[in-house]
């Protein structure tokens, strides 16, 4: 994809392939209508009087989070790859997504695949129900779908071969959490993926999966046009952390938030009913603390929130253990909720991180650490610690992410029968857009330490800084 002034451009395969009209435009739709390659969704939605006003950082820090994000560390391998030359600022405009009068695909001809890649995150089987039966509104044939087992592996696993997906195979399956085609967070092998999608003449590949997911999409796009596999290639974005940068969520989190909501309930009724009680709740985050500050928002039962876009000092006057301290003092109890990926500085230091396989940073466990940290402190202390990642990640979607999952199944098939590649599927203010994968996967996106929901989740709960850098403090009365 290119970036004009005013508007993001998508990469195509259309001077690759027919135009033909799309089987839709009988009955206009089913009454919707259609969208228009020049329709725009407005990405900056707000007008700021100056920069001090509230919230203005949040957009225009993209630059500097890809500068970051490239310099540090603390980086996933796959998107350096992925993205080496493609460091992009962001213009006015998005393409709006939808059903186009034209179309550049025969239907009646069409093979899709379907791949979930990384973790499993509730809807991912709204998302593949959602795909499948979009294209079989187009007119695709039973039998021209595959199902890509256990991730990227399924393409070279001999063992997994892919399944094909019928109605009735998904009829259901949105029911159950997980994905039914299994998953993997094991790298791509490109050059043999791009063997199998023109050995099995593959149309259209559609990829559900996070960053690394994402990215790996990208690069299977582009290879495709290198070795000319007119293969169209789009992404889902998958974070249950809520991660990608642009849009307005991603699938999985409302349901997360409401999972990571019980278990913060939870852990307010254990440590209110033991003597010095104390809970602490360790979410999902391994590059955001979206989960664990909308949670503790909502369940109004948190003390201490700790993320890793800000920094904590443990010990000393202004440092959380003497916060802790006058929480029990006047309550006789607390609350903590933890990100993974907080205090990763604390545990060891600021040096380089080991990756795994798919390029991730492997995470020292802050849960134990914290929790340890606290029985050393509070010695008296009834200290609970609950980790509901694995119930959270496994139960089905929410009735708002159902209705979200569909929509960007339906808007992933529409971009690839309008001819649409390299790119990916989301919500920005409200309607549903198309975005070249690198725009979105360059670096994640995270809380702002000085925006507008990190200052209400401190107003909420009294939260001060737990550093010496700032002036303003709040104290529990």
């Amino acid at each position: 994809g290119s970036v004009g002034d005013e508007v993001i451009t998508c990469p195509t395969l259309r001077s690759k392939l027919q135009a033909r009209e799309s089987p839709f435009l009988r009955g206009n739709y089913h009454g919707g209508g259609f969208t228009s390659d020049n329709d725009r969704v407005l990405l900056q939605s707000v007008y700021f009087a100056d920069r001090h006003s509230a919230g203005n950082r949040s957009q225009d820090r993209l630059e500097a989070l890809s500068v970051q994000m490239k310099k540090a560390s603390f980086k996933n391998a796959a998107i350096d790859d992925a993205t080496s030359d493609l460091l992009l600022s962001v213009p006015k405009y998005a393409i709006r997504a939808g059903a186009r009068k034209r179309i550049y695909f025969d239907p009646k001809e069409t093979r899709m695949a379907i791949v979930t890649a990384g973790a499993i995150c509730p809807g991912q089987n709204d998302i593949i129900r959602a795909i499948v039966t979009k294209a079989f509104d187009y007119g695709v044939p039973e039998g021209h779908i595959l199902g890509i087992r256990n991730g990227f592996r399924g393409f070279t696993n001999r063992t997994r071969r892919p399944m094909v997906l019928t109605h009735s195979m998904v009829k259901d399956c949105h029911l159950e959490g997980g994905t039914l085609l299994g998953t993997s967070n094991d790298p791509a092998d490109i050059r043999e993926i791009i063997k199998r999608l023109d050995l099995w003449k593959i149309d259209q590949l559609f990829v559900i999966g996070g960053t690394g997911g994402n990215a790996a999409a990208y690069a299977i796009q582009r290879e495709c046009e290198r070795c000319n596999v007119p293969t169209a290639v789009v992404g889902v974005p998958k974070s249950i952390d809520n991660d990608m940068l642009l849009f307005d969520k991603c699938f999985g989190f409302d349901t997360a938030v409401e999972g990571a909501q019980a278990a913060l309930m939870a852990a307010k009724v254990e440590a209110a009913s033991g003597y010095r009680g104390i809970g602490i709740v360790k979410l999902m985050g391994r590059r955001s603390g979206f989960i664990a500050v909308q949670a503790s928002l909502a369940s109004g039962v948190v003390d201490a929130v700790l993320i890793p876009e800000v920094p904590f000092r443990l010990e000393g006057e202004k440092g959380l253990l003497a916060y802790v301290e006058k929480i029990m003092a006047r309550d006789g109890h607390a609350v903590i909720c933890v990100a993974e990926a907080a205090a990763q500085d604390l545990m060891h230091g600021e040096g380089p991180r080991r990756l795994d396989a798919a390029g991730n940073p492997v995470l020292s466990d802050v849960g134990p650490w914290l929790k340890a940290k606290f029985k050393a402190h509070f010695q008296d202390a009834d200290i609970k610690y609950i980790d509901p990642s694995c119930l959270i990640r496994s139960i089905p979607a929410s009735s708002q992410d159902r209705i979200y999952c569909r929509m960007l199944g339906h808007g992933a098939v529409h971009a690839a029968f309008a001819g649409y590649t390299g790119v990916t599927v989301g919500l920005i203010n409200t309607h549903y857009c198309y975005i070249p994968i690198p725009m979105v996967i360059q670096a994640p996106r995270t809380v702002d330490p000085h925006g507008e929901l990190w200052a209400r989740l401190r107003s909420a709960i009294g939260q001060p800084s737990f550093v010496d850098d700032e002036d303003e403090e709040f104290c529990p009365e």
